[in-house]
């Protein structure tokens, strides 16, 4: 069951600005990263349901983080259908993440009061999401929308709230480009977590490259 409910989820995305998304196979490695990150300054975090078993790394995930790490929401990411999603609601999860808009899902998500970040590609997709109850969407591919989508969806829909996720880069230029956009956060996953980082278990680099991040957003949102 969700720990945190709908508004303090959103508001701590919009807060910090970034989302780390990850996916692990082996639950102590999980662990690190996930305290990595929270050391970084991070207090959201999108663990994706990627590999087989990966509801039963992220149950115990969800116990770590609520006797280990004050603060940390944890949410689920990739996930196309509703049975999925109450799977991990019933894990845990403070937030769903999905890569394409299924509207089934929607219901499952607001009877709980958890919010649900579709995926959308267009700015037809991002209405329907908004009708359904979706808070914040998530604009994905990035890297092949770019910020001029963001830029021009919220033309006409300034109300939108967007997380965009592939191809972001924690770096001051890659961020200023979707922050002036119009974002109101970023998932980032494989910029955030480089392979070689990973194998050599250098959760201090993680964790600043969280911070360092995390700096970046707060001076160009103060700007």
């Amino acid at each position: 069951m969700a720990k945190y409910d709908k508004l303090q989820v959103l508001a701590e995305m919009e807060r910090t600005g970034i989302v780390p998304v990850f996916y692990h196979a082996d639950l102590q490695t999980a662990k690190q990263v996930l305290k990595a990150c929270y050391e970084g300054g991070i207090r959201v975090f999108e663990f994706a349901n990627r590999g087989d078993f990966a509801q039963e790394v992220f149950g115990e995930l969800a116990k770590y983080a609520a006797k280990e790490l004050p603060g940390m929401i944890l949410g689920i990411g990739s996930v196309v259908d509703p049975a999925t999603a109450a799977l991990y609601i019933q894990l845990g999860a403070n937030f769903v993440v999905g890569p394409c808009f299924n509207p089934a899902i929607a219901p499952v998500c607001n009877r709980r009061r958890i919010p649900y970040l579709p995926g959308c590609g267009s700015v037809s997709e991002v209405g329907a999401a908004q009708e359904a109850g979706c808070d914040v969407c998530k604009v994905f591919p990035g890297d092949v929308l770019g910020p001029a989508f963001i830029k021009g969806l919220r033309a006409p829909m300034p109300w939108s709230k967007l997380m965009v996720t592939g191809g972001v880069k924690p770096t001051r230029e890659n961020l200023e480009a979707w922050f002036k956009a119009g974002v109101t956060c970023v998932g980032m996953g494989s910029n955030l977590f480089p392979k070689d980082v990973i194998a050599a278990g250098d959760w201090n680099k993680i964790s600043a490259l969280c911070n360092d991040a995390i700096g970046i957003i707060g001076q160009i949102n103060s700007q």
